[in-house]
Protein backbone atom coordinates (compact mmCIF):
# COMPACT_ATOMS: atom_id res chain seq x y z
CA UNK A 1 0.00 0.00 0.00
CA UNK A 2 1.17 3.53 -0.77
CA UNK A 3 2.04 5.78 2.14
CA UNK A 4 -1.35 7.34 3.01
CA UNK A 5 0.34 10.46 4.29
CA UNK A 6 1.97 11.13 0.93
CA UNK A 7 -1.29 12.47 -0.44
CA UNK A 8 -3.75 11.18 -3.03
CA UNK A 9 -5.54 12.80 -5.93
CA UNK A 10 -8.83 11.45 -4.56
CA UNK A 11 -9.75 10.20 -1.09
CA UNK A 12 -13.15 8.52 -0.87
CA UNK A 13 -14.96 7.97 2.41
CA UNK A 14 -17.36 5.06 1.92
CA UNK A 15 -17.13 2.01 -0.34
CA UNK A 16 -20.74 1.56 -1.44
CA UNK A 17 -22.07 1.99 -4.99
CA UNK A 18 -21.17 5.69 -5.19
CA UNK A 19 -17.81 5.35 -3.48
CA UNK A 20 -16.42 2.40 -5.40
CA UNK A 21 -17.70 3.76 -8.73
CA UNK A 22 -15.84 7.01 -8.04
CA UNK A 23 -12.73 5.02 -7.09
CA UNK A 24 -12.73 2.83 -10.18
CA UNK A 25 -13.40 5.67 -12.63
CA UNK A 26 -10.83 7.92 -10.97
CA UNK A 27 -8.23 5.16 -11.24
CA UNK A 28 -9.11 4.58 -14.90
CA UNK A 29 -8.42 8.27 -15.50
CA UNK A 30 -4.95 7.98 -14.02
CA UNK A 31 -5.66 9.44 -10.59
CA UNK A 32 -4.15 8.11 -7.38
CA UNK A 33 -7.03 6.86 -5.23
CA UNK A 34 -7.64 5.83 -1.61
CA UNK A 35 -10.95 4.17 -0.72
CA UNK A 36 -11.83 4.05 2.98
CA UNK A 37 -14.57 1.67 4.15
CA UNK A 38 -15.46 0.54 7.67
CA UNK A 39 -17.23 -2.65 6.54
CA UNK A 40 -17.14 -4.30 3.12
CA UNK A 41 -16.80 -2.78 -0.34
CA UNK A 42 -20.22 -2.86 -2.00
CA UNK A 43 -22.03 -1.15 0.86
CA UNK A 44 -25.68 -1.49 1.74
CA UNK A 45 -26.84 -2.33 -1.77
CA UNK A 46 -24.73 -5.45 -2.14
CA UNK A 47 -24.72 -6.70 1.44
CA UNK A 48 -27.96 -5.53 3.09
CA UNK A 49 -30.16 -4.04 0.36
CA UNK A 50 -30.75 -4.38 -3.37
CA UNK A 51 -29.07 -7.70 -4.11
CA UNK A 52 -30.15 -9.85 -1.14
CA UNK A 53 -33.67 -8.41 -1.25
CA UNK A 54 -34.07 -9.29 -4.93
CA UNK A 55 -32.73 -12.78 -4.25
CA UNK A 56 -35.43 -13.18 -1.60
CA UNK A 57 -38.05 -11.93 -4.05
CA UNK A 58 -36.89 -14.42 -6.67
CA UNK A 59 -37.14 -17.27 -4.16
CA UNK A 60 -40.70 -16.14 -3.54
CA UNK A 61 -41.38 -16.09 -7.27
CA UNK A 62 -40.17 -19.69 -7.55
CA UNK A 63 -42.49 -20.66 -4.68
CA UNK A 64 -45.45 -19.01 -6.42
CA UNK A 65 -44.56 -20.75 -9.69
CA UNK A 66 -44.57 -24.13 -7.97
CA UNK A 67 -47.89 -23.44 -6.26
CA UNK A 68 -49.54 -22.21 -9.44
CA UNK A 69 -47.95 -24.58 -11.96
CA UNK A 70 -51.22 -26.38 -12.69
CA UNK A 71 -52.59 -23.34 -14.52
CA UNK A 72 -49.84 -23.91 -17.11
CA UNK A 73 -50.58 -27.63 -17.36
CA UNK A 74 -47.61 -28.62 -15.21
CA UNK A 75 -48.27 -30.92 -12.26
CA UNK A 76 -45.69 -29.87 -9.68
CA UNK A 77 -45.85 -30.32 -5.93
CA UNK A 78 -45.06 -27.48 -3.54
CA UNK A 79 -43.68 -28.98 -0.33
CA UNK A 80 -42.83 -25.78 1.54
CA UNK A 81 -40.06 -23.25 2.14
CA UNK A 82 -36.67 -24.21 3.59
CA UNK A 83 -35.71 -20.81 4.95
CA UNK A 84 -32.12 -21.68 5.93
CA UNK A 85 -31.60 -22.89 2.34
CA UNK A 86 -33.19 -19.70 0.97
CA UNK A 87 -30.80 -17.68 3.13
CA UNK A 88 -27.83 -19.72 1.86
CA UNK A 89 -28.89 -19.09 -1.75
CA UNK A 90 -29.14 -15.36 -1.01
CA UNK A 91 -25.80 -15.29 0.79
CA UNK A 92 -24.10 -17.21 -2.02
CA UNK A 93 -25.26 -14.62 -4.56
CA UNK A 94 -23.91 -11.81 -2.39
CA UNK A 95 -20.64 -13.64 -1.72
CA UNK A 96 -19.96 -14.24 -5.43
CA UNK A 97 -20.55 -10.59 -6.30
CA UNK A 98 -18.46 -9.43 -3.33
CA UNK A 99 -15.49 -11.55 -4.41
CA UNK A 100 -15.76 -10.08 -7.90
CA UNK A 101 -15.83 -6.56 -6.49
CA UNK A 102 -12.77 -7.23 -4.33
CA UNK A 103 -10.96 -8.35 -7.47
CA UNK A 104 -11.91 -5.13 -9.24
CA UNK A 105 -10.49 -3.05 -6.39
CA UNK A 106 -7.13 -4.76 -6.94
CA UNK A 107 -7.40 -4.61 -10.74
CA UNK A 108 -7.94 -0.85 -10.61
CA UNK A 109 -4.97 -0.47 -8.22
CA UNK A 110 -7.12 1.38 -5.71
CA UNK A 111 -5.64 1.62 -2.19
CA UNK A 112 -8.36 0.07 -0.03
CA UNK A 113 -8.13 1.17 3.61
CA UNK A 114 -10.21 -0.80 6.11
CA UNK A 115 -11.49 1.31 8.97
CA UNK A 116 -13.91 3.98 10.13
CA UNK A 117 -13.02 7.37 8.74
CA UNK A 118 -13.67 10.88 10.02
CA UNK A 119 -13.25 14.12 8.11
CA UNK A 120 -10.67 16.15 10.02
CA UNK A 121 -9.89 18.78 7.41
CA UNK A 122 -10.96 19.89 3.93
CA UNK A 123 -8.49 17.40 2.46
CA UNK A 124 -7.90 14.92 5.27
CA UNK A 125 -9.62 11.83 6.67
CA UNK A 126 -8.55 10.27 9.94
CA UNK A 127 -9.04 6.50 10.12
CA UNK A 128 -9.49 4.62 13.38
CA UNK A 129 -6.48 2.45 12.51
CA UNK A 130 -4.26 5.44 13.24
CA UNK A 131 -3.77 6.63 9.67
CA UNK A 132 -4.52 10.09 8.39
CA UNK A 133 -5.23 10.02 4.67
CA UNK A 134 -4.88 13.23 2.68
CA UNK A 135 -5.94 14.10 -0.83
CA UNK A 136 -6.38 16.95 -3.26
CA UNK A 137 -10.07 16.01 -3.46
CA UNK A 138 -12.33 14.24 -0.98
CA UNK A 139 -15.53 12.42 -1.93
CA UNK A 140 -18.06 11.75 0.85
CA UNK A 141 -20.04 8.57 0.18
CA UNK A 142 -21.06 7.38 3.63
CA UNK A 143 -24.48 6.04 2.64
CA UNK A 144 -27.62 5.58 4.69
CA UNK A 145 -29.18 3.65 7.56
CA UNK A 146 -32.63 2.24 8.29
CA UNK A 147 -34.72 4.98 9.89
CA UNK A 148 -37.28 4.53 12.60
CA UNK A 149 -39.83 6.73 14.36
CA UNK A 150 -40.48 7.67 17.99
CA UNK A 151 -42.23 4.74 19.65
CA UNK A 152 -40.70 2.28 17.17
CA UNK A 153 -37.56 1.14 18.94
CA UNK A 154 -35.91 -1.51 16.75
CA UNK A 155 -34.75 -4.49 18.83
CA UNK A 156 -33.77 -6.80 15.97
CA UNK A 157 -36.14 -9.51 17.22
CA UNK A 158 -39.81 -8.49 17.30
CA UNK A 159 -39.37 -5.02 15.86
CA UNK A 160 -36.93 -5.27 12.99
CA UNK A 161 -35.43 -3.29 10.12
CA UNK A 162 -34.74 -4.56 6.61
CA UNK A 163 -31.23 -5.80 7.47
CA UNK A 164 -32.69 -8.03 10.20
CA UNK A 165 -35.41 -9.28 7.87
CA UNK A 166 -32.76 -10.50 5.43
CA UNK A 167 -31.14 -12.65 8.12
CA UNK A 168 -34.26 -14.55 9.18
CA UNK A 169 -33.89 -18.32 9.14
CA UNK A 170 -37.45 -18.87 10.34
CA UNK A 171 -40.45 -17.13 8.84
CA UNK A 172 -43.16 -15.58 11.03
CA UNK A 173 -46.75 -16.65 10.60
CA UNK A 174 -47.76 -13.00 10.28
CA UNK A 175 -45.70 -9.87 9.68
CA UNK A 176 -46.82 -6.28 10.10
CA UNK A 177 -45.05 -3.81 7.82
CA UNK A 178 -45.00 -0.15 8.85
CA UNK A 179 -44.35 1.80 5.68
CA UNK A 180 -45.82 1.28 2.22
CA UNK A 181 -42.92 2.66 0.19
CA UNK A 182 -40.53 0.61 -1.93
CA UNK A 183 -38.85 -1.29 0.93
CA UNK A 184 -42.11 -2.08 2.68
CA UNK A 185 -44.01 -3.37 -0.35
CA UNK A 186 -41.04 -5.42 -1.60
CA UNK A 187 -40.74 -7.29 1.69
CA UNK A 188 -44.51 -7.66 1.87
CA UNK A 189 -44.51 -9.18 -1.61
CA UNK A 190 -41.61 -11.55 -0.91
CA UNK A 191 -42.99 -12.70 2.43
CA UNK A 192 -46.46 -13.34 1.00
CA UNK A 193 -44.92 -15.51 -1.73
CA UNK A 194 -43.01 -17.44 0.94
CA UNK A 195 -46.22 -18.13 2.88
CA UNK A 196 -46.36 -15.32 5.43
CA UNK A 197 -49.56 -13.42 6.20
CA UNK A 198 -48.80 -9.71 5.73
CA UNK A 199 -50.48 -6.47 6.74
CA UNK A 200 -49.10 -3.05 5.71
CA UNK A 201 -49.68 0.26 7.52
CA UNK A 202 -49.02 3.40 5.46
CA UNK A 203 -49.70 6.97 6.57
CA UNK A 204 -49.89 8.40 3.04
CA UNK A 205 -53.05 8.01 0.93
CA UNK A 206 -51.68 5.17 -1.21
CA UNK A 207 -48.94 2.57 -1.47
CA UNK A 208 -45.75 3.63 -3.29
CA UNK A 209 -47.06 7.20 -3.14
CA UNK A 210 -44.07 8.60 -5.06
CA UNK A 211 -45.17 6.71 -8.17
CA UNK A 212 -47.90 7.61 -10.64
CA UNK A 213 -51.37 7.24 -9.14
CA UNK A 214 -52.32 4.61 -11.75
CA UNK A 215 -49.30 2.50 -10.78
CA UNK A 216 -50.32 2.66 -7.10
CA UNK A 217 -53.87 1.61 -7.94
CA UNK A 218 -52.68 -1.35 -10.01
CA UNK A 219 -50.32 -2.56 -7.27
CA UNK A 220 -53.03 -2.18 -4.61
CA UNK A 221 -55.43 -4.16 -6.79
CA UNK A 222 -52.84 -6.92 -7.21
CA UNK A 223 -52.06 -6.98 -3.48
CA UNK A 224 -55.75 -7.35 -2.61
CA UNK A 225 -55.98 -10.26 -5.06
CA UNK A 226 -52.93 -11.87 -3.46
CA UNK A 227 -54.37 -11.45 0.03
CA UNK A 228 -51.92 -8.80 1.23
CA UNK A 229 -53.82 -6.51 3.57
CA UNK A 230 -53.01 -2.81 3.84
CA UNK A 231 -54.22 0.34 5.57
CA UNK A 232 -53.49 3.63 3.76
CA UNK A 233 -53.95 7.14 5.10
CA UNK A 234 -53.48 5.77 8.61
CA UNK A 235 -50.40 6.38 10.76
CA UNK A 236 -49.43 4.02 13.54
CA UNK A 237 -50.04 5.32 17.07
CA UNK A 238 -48.23 2.75 19.20
CA UNK A 239 -46.52 -0.61 19.08
CA UNK A 240 -46.68 -2.99 22.02
CA UNK A 241 -44.80 -6.22 22.58
CA UNK A 242 -46.96 -9.13 23.71
CA UNK A 243 -46.16 -12.58 25.05
CA UNK A 244 -46.52 -14.06 21.56
CA UNK A 245 -45.54 -11.17 19.32
CA UNK A 246 -46.56 -7.56 18.75
CA UNK A 247 -49.64 -5.46 18.31
CA UNK A 248 -49.87 -2.15 16.48
CA UNK A 249 -52.56 0.44 17.10
CA UNK A 250 -53.29 2.70 14.14
CA UNK A 251 -55.30 5.89 13.76
CA UNK A 252 -58.96 5.23 14.42
CA UNK A 253 -58.22 2.67 17.11
CA UNK A 254 -57.75 -0.39 14.90
CA UNK A 255 -55.36 -2.92 16.45
CA UNK A 256 -53.28 -5.17 14.20
CA UNK A 257 -51.56 -8.21 15.72
CA UNK A 258 -48.62 -10.18 14.36
CA UNK A 259 -45.42 -12.02 15.19
CA UNK A 260 -43.03 -9.29 14.07
CA UNK A 261 -43.07 -5.68 12.88
CA UNK A 262 -40.88 -4.57 9.98
CA UNK A 263 -40.08 -0.87 10.19
CA UNK A 264 -39.81 0.37 6.60
CA UNK A 265 -40.17 4.14 6.93
CA UNK A 266 -37.21 5.07 4.75
CA UNK A 267 -33.47 5.55 5.11
CA UNK A 268 -31.55 8.37 6.75
CA UNK A 269 -28.15 9.78 5.72
CA UNK A 270 -25.04 8.66 7.61
CA UNK A 271 -23.50 12.09 8.29
CA UNK A 272 -23.50 12.51 12.08
CA UNK A 273 -20.37 12.15 14.18
CA UNK A 274 -17.91 11.88 11.29
CA UNK A 275 -16.71 15.46 11.14
CA UNK A 276 -18.84 16.94 8.41
CA UNK A 277 -20.36 19.85 10.29
CA UNK A 278 -17.22 20.37 12.36
CA UNK A 279 -15.31 21.01 9.15
CA UNK A 280 -17.90 23.50 7.92
CA UNK A 281 -19.98 21.35 5.58
CA UNK A 282 -23.56 22.56 5.42
CA UNK A 283 -26.17 19.92 6.31
CA UNK A 284 -29.91 20.02 5.68
CA UNK A 285 -31.86 17.60 7.91
CA UNK A 286 -28.74 15.45 7.92
CA UNK A 287 -28.29 15.45 4.14
CA UNK A 288 -25.40 17.13 2.31
CA UNK A 289 -26.59 19.78 -0.16
CA UNK A 290 -24.49 19.98 -3.33
CA UNK A 291 -24.39 22.04 -6.53
CA UNK A 292 -24.91 20.58 -10.00
CA UNK A 293 -21.30 19.36 -9.95
CA UNK A 294 -21.97 17.53 -6.66
CA UNK A 295 -19.61 19.87 -4.78
CA UNK A 296 -20.35 20.60 -1.13
CA UNK A 297 -20.00 23.98 0.58
CA UNK A 298 -16.25 23.29 0.92
CA UNK A 299 -14.08 23.53 -2.24
CA UNK A 300 -12.58 20.19 -3.21
CA UNK A 301 -15.07 18.18 -1.16
CA UNK A 302 -17.81 16.32 -3.04
CA UNK A 303 -20.75 14.16 -1.94
CA UNK A 304 -22.49 11.28 -3.73
CA UNK A 305 -25.18 8.69 -3.07
CA UNK A 306 -27.74 8.47 -0.29
CA UNK A 307 -26.33 11.42 1.69
CA UNK A 308 -27.23 13.78 -1.18
CA UNK A 309 -30.87 15.01 -1.12
CA UNK A 310 -32.99 13.15 -3.66
CA UNK A 311 -34.10 9.64 -4.50
CA UNK A 312 -31.96 7.03 -2.73
CA UNK A 313 -31.01 4.45 -5.33
CA UNK A 314 -27.78 2.50 -5.79
CA UNK A 315 -27.52 3.27 -9.50
CA UNK A 316 -27.97 6.98 -8.78
CA UNK A 317 -24.97 6.87 -6.43
CA UNK A 318 -23.04 4.82 -9.00
CA UNK A 319 -23.70 7.43 -11.71
CA UNK A 320 -22.82 10.27 -9.34
CA UNK A 321 -19.54 8.58 -8.43
CA UNK A 322 -18.56 8.35 -12.09
CA UNK A 323 -19.62 11.97 -12.65
CA UNK A 324 -17.46 13.29 -9.79
CA UNK A 325 -14.42 11.29 -10.94
CA UNK A 326 -14.74 12.73 -14.43
CA UNK A 327 -15.31 16.24 -13.06
CA UNK A 328 -12.17 16.02 -10.95
CA UNK A 329 -10.25 14.74 -13.99
CA UNK A 330 -11.39 17.77 -16.01
CA UNK A 331 -13.61 15.92 -18.50
CA UNK A 332 -16.51 18.37 -17.98
CA UNK A 333 -19.31 15.75 -17.78
CA UNK A 334 -22.92 16.84 -18.32
CA UNK A 335 -24.87 17.46 -15.08
CA UNK A 336 -27.12 14.57 -14.02
CA UNK A 337 -30.86 14.99 -14.57
CA UNK A 338 -32.36 13.50 -11.42
CA UNK A 339 -35.69 12.94 -13.18
CA UNK A 340 -33.86 10.86 -15.78
CA UNK A 341 -32.93 8.15 -13.27
CA UNK A 342 -34.92 4.89 -13.67
CA UNK A 343 -36.95 3.54 -10.75
CA UNK A 344 -38.23 0.00 -10.14
CA UNK A 345 -40.18 -1.57 -7.29
CA UNK A 346 -39.58 -5.33 -7.49
CA UNK A 347 -42.92 -6.52 -6.18
CA UNK A 348 -45.25 -9.01 -7.86
CA UNK A 349 -46.29 -7.37 -10.13
CA UNK A 350 -43.27 -5.11 -10.68
CA UNK A 351 -43.63 -1.34 -10.94
CA UNK A 352 -41.18 0.60 -13.13
CA UNK A 353 -41.04 4.27 -14.03
CA UNK A 354 -39.05 7.01 -15.72
CA UNK A 355 -39.45 10.75 -15.68
CA UNK A 356 -42.48 12.61 -14.38
CA UNK A 357 -45.73 11.10 -13.16
CA UNK A 358 -48.87 12.61 -14.63
CA UNK A 359 -49.55 14.93 -11.69
CA UNK A 360 -45.96 16.29 -11.72
CA UNK A 361 -46.08 16.73 -15.51
CA UNK A 362 -49.29 18.77 -15.25
CA UNK A 363 -47.76 20.80 -12.46
CA UNK A 364 -44.68 21.55 -14.59
CA UNK A 365 -46.21 22.09 -18.02
CA UNK A 366 -49.87 22.86 -17.27
CA UNK A 367 -52.78 20.41 -17.29
CA UNK A 368 -53.93 21.51 -20.76
CA UNK A 369 -50.47 20.78 -22.23
CA UNK A 370 -50.27 17.15 -21.06
CA UNK A 371 -51.57 14.08 -22.88
CA UNK A 372 -51.37 10.55 -21.50
CA UNK A 373 -52.34 7.08 -22.71
CA UNK A 374 -52.61 3.79 -20.91
CA UNK A 375 -51.98 0.60 -22.89
CA UNK A 376 -53.35 -2.45 -21.09
CA UNK A 377 -51.13 -5.55 -21.11
CA UNK A 378 -54.26 -7.60 -21.81
CA UNK A 379 -53.50 -6.84 -25.47
CA UNK A 380 -49.89 -8.09 -25.22
CA UNK A 381 -49.17 -11.69 -26.21
CA UNK A 382 -46.18 -12.31 -23.92
CA UNK A 383 -48.02 -10.85 -20.94
CA UNK A 384 -50.87 -13.27 -21.59
CA UNK A 385 -48.37 -16.13 -21.72
CA UNK A 386 -47.02 -14.99 -18.36
CA UNK A 387 -50.57 -14.52 -17.05
CA UNK A 388 -49.76 -11.04 -15.78
CA UNK A 389 -51.91 -7.93 -15.62
CA UNK A 390 -50.76 -4.35 -15.87
CA UNK A 391 -50.14 -1.52 -18.31
CA UNK A 392 -47.73 0.81 -20.06
CA UNK A 393 -48.58 4.46 -19.44
CA UNK A 394 -46.95 7.26 -21.43
CA UNK A 395 -47.16 10.90 -20.37
CA UNK A 396 -46.27 13.47 -23.03
CA UNK A 397 -46.31 17.19 -23.65
CA UNK A 398 -48.86 18.10 -26.35
CA UNK A 399 -46.92 18.19 -29.65
CA UNK A 400 -43.79 17.50 -27.59
CA UNK A 401 -41.68 14.71 -26.10
CA UNK A 402 -42.64 11.87 -23.79
CA UNK A 403 -41.81 13.07 -20.27
CA UNK A 404 -43.00 10.06 -18.26
CA UNK A 405 -43.12 6.28 -18.70
CA UNK A 406 -44.93 4.18 -16.08
CA UNK A 407 -45.21 0.39 -16.25
CA UNK A 408 -46.75 -2.34 -14.11
CA UNK A 409 -46.56 -6.09 -14.71
CA UNK A 410 -44.58 -9.26 -14.05
CA UNK A 411 -40.97 -8.88 -15.28
CA UNK A 412 -41.73 -5.37 -16.51
CA UNK A 413 -38.51 -4.08 -14.92
CA UNK A 414 -36.68 -5.55 -17.91
CA UNK A 415 -38.32 -2.87 -20.09
CA UNK A 416 -36.92 0.07 -18.14
CA UNK A 417 -33.97 0.40 -20.54
CA UNK A 418 -36.05 1.62 -23.46
CA UNK A 419 -38.09 3.82 -21.11
CA UNK A 420 -34.84 5.44 -19.98
CA UNK A 421 -33.79 6.15 -23.56
CA UNK A 422 -37.23 7.52 -24.43
CA UNK A 423 -37.10 10.04 -21.60
CA UNK A 424 -33.43 11.00 -21.71
CA UNK A 425 -33.35 11.40 -25.50
CA UNK A 426 -36.60 13.40 -25.40
CA UNK A 427 -38.30 11.08 -27.88
CA UNK A 428 -41.69 11.94 -29.36
CA UNK A 429 -44.47 9.35 -29.59
CA UNK A 430 -43.96 9.20 -33.36
CA UNK A 431 -40.24 8.42 -32.88
CA UNK A 432 -40.99 5.41 -30.68
CA UNK A 433 -43.99 4.28 -32.76
CA UNK A 434 -41.75 4.02 -35.84
CA UNK A 435 -39.30 1.67 -34.11
CA UNK A 436 -39.62 -2.10 -34.58
CA UNK A 437 -40.38 -3.92 -31.33
CA UNK A 438 -39.70 -7.65 -31.18
CA UNK A 439 -42.72 -9.99 -31.22
CA UNK A 440 -43.75 -11.67 -28.97
CA UNK A 441 -42.25 -9.70 -26.09
CA UNK A 442 -43.51 -7.37 -23.43
CA UNK A 443 -41.24 -4.80 -25.04
CA UNK A 444 -43.65 -4.42 -27.93
CA UNK A 445 -46.22 -3.09 -25.45
CA UNK A 446 -44.09 0.08 -25.29
CA UNK A 447 -44.36 0.34 -29.06
CA UNK A 448 -48.13 -0.20 -28.91
CA UNK A 449 -48.46 2.51 -26.25
CA UNK A 450 -46.45 4.89 -28.44
CA UNK A 451 -48.64 4.06 -31.44
CA UNK A 452 -51.71 4.81 -29.31
CA UNK A 453 -50.20 8.12 -28.23
CA UNK A 454 -49.27 8.94 -31.84
CA UNK A 455 -52.86 8.38 -32.91
CA UNK A 456 -52.44 5.10 -34.77
CA UNK A 457 -53.37 2.31 -32.34
CA UNK A 458 -53.53 -1.30 -33.56
CA UNK A 459 -54.11 -3.52 -30.52
CA UNK A 460 -55.43 -0.98 -28.03
CA UNK A 461 -58.93 -1.39 -26.59
CA UNK A 462 -61.20 1.34 -25.24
Amino acid sequence: MSDPNAGYDVVILGGGSGGYAAAFRSAELGLKVALIEKDKVGGTCLHRGCIPTKALLHAGEVADTARESEQFGILAEFKGVDMPAVKKYKDDVVSKLYKGLQGLVKAHKVDFIQGTGKLVGPNAVEVDNGQTVTGKNVILATGSYSKTLPGLEIDGEKIIASEHALELTELPNKAIVIGGGVIGVEFASAWKSLGVEVEIIEGLPRLIAAEDADSSKQLERAFRKRGIKFHTGKFFEKVERTATGVQVTIQGGTVVEGDIVLVAVGRGPVTAGIGYEEQGITLDRGFVPVNESLQTSIPGVYAVGDIVPGIQLAHRGFLQGIFVAEHIAGLNPAPIDETGIPRVTFTEPEVASMGLNEDKAKEKYGADKIKSVNYNLAGNGKSNILKTQGFIKLVAVEDGPIVGVHMVGARISEQIGEAELIYNWEAYATDVANLIHMHPTQNEAIGEAAMLLAGKPLHAHD
